[in-house]
């Protein structure tokens, strides 16, 4: 006879719903560390049938060091956002993207092998596959980066709880209070206006090449003559990359500054040259494609499924 303090002590243990540490119990014959060792077996398999489930939800965590000299920006998948909006999910997004900035890692398959901070016993990846069990829903930590300055300081910026996420690298032979204060005001430039690149420099030759395509096909098909196609397709060519690079942008806190011309005010102001050496800007779930659900099908689905 399995008793309630010993299910109870299980459940308070692994944190798996009540029938679930019974049946474990009752297949281990009372033994809570064999029941224990059940329970992990059996979320491994709940979790690996999880694993091709669209997890396109979750949460854009970001860590950053008390002296602003490190950090990373971290996206965490999970299906559903009422998922992302619980509290052991969030704590686990929190706390990788704090072992993203703290640890050797170089990739995401690194990181889910680096041993997880709150128990340093399991690895990030056992959690990972513990909490899946736990919720019911696949989850994955997608991509991350992290930043670290000597000299200059590391910002962060999350815009609509979790939606959109943006790291900052400012370089600065000096030390001063104006950086923290301009880099809050570059990570939400990013949040804004979503640059593609810091530079033209940066810009990808294949990309361009194919905007000036794009560009001169909608000249013609406008009827323009052959002869200034040309002059137009770089007049637009000019626009798009300060539309896309970010010192090129309109700084949108002051439509009379671009932010190669804030930073240059703010440089002289500090008495030293001040760059942005890098930032990432990550969008919950770009790039994933959603699966869109009917409810109300699903559920004559399983009605029917049932008969």
């Amino acid at each position: 006879m399995i008793s309630a303090s010993l299910v109870k002590e299980l459940r308070d243990r692994t944190g798996a719903a009540m029938m679930a540490c019974k049946k474990a119990l009752t297949e281990a014959n009372g033994d809570i560390d064999k029941a224990i060792e059940i329970l992990r077996e059996k979320g491994l398999a709940a979790a690996a049938k999880k694993a091709g489930r669209v997890a396109a939800e979750g949460l854009i965590v970001t860590y950053l060091s008390e002296d602003k000299k490190s950090g990373a920006i971290v996206e965490v998948n999970c299906e559903t956002d009422f998922v992302s909006a619980n509290e052991e999910f969030v704590v686990l997004a929190n706390n990788a993207a704090k072992m993203a900035a703290t640890t050797e890692a170089a990739n995401v398959e690194e990181l889910l092998d680096e041993k997880y901070i709150v128990d340093n016993t399991t690895t990030l990846k056992d959690t990972l596959t513990a909490l899946i069990a736990k919720l019911g829903e696949n989850m994955n930590v997608r991509r991350f980066v992290k930043y670290n300055a000597a000299k200059g300081v590391v910002q962060s910026y999350i815009h609509g709880g979790g939606r959109i996420g943006v790291l900052v690298e400012l370089s600065c032979e000096k030390e001063s209070e104006v950086l923290f204060d301009l880099s809050k005001d570059i990570c939400m430039q990013i949040a804004a206006a979503n640059p593609l690149f810091l530079n033209e420099d940066q810009v990808d030759t294949k990309a361009l090449n194919s905007e000036r395509e794009i560009y001169r096909t909608q000249a013609l098909n406008e009827g323009k003559p052959e002869k200034i196609v040309d002059k137009m397709v770089e007049g637009r060519i000019k626009k798009y990359l300060k539309e896309v690079c970010l010192v090129d942008q309109v700084w949108v806190k002051d439509s009379d500054l671009t932010i190669s011309k804030l930073l240059a005010a703010k440089s002289k102001e500090v008495g030293a040259p001040i760059t942005i050496s890098a930032f990432t800007r990550f969008e919950r779930g770009e790039g994933i494609e959603k699966i869109e659900e009917n409810f109300a099908e699903e559920v004559q689905r399983q009605m029917q499924q049932g008969k």
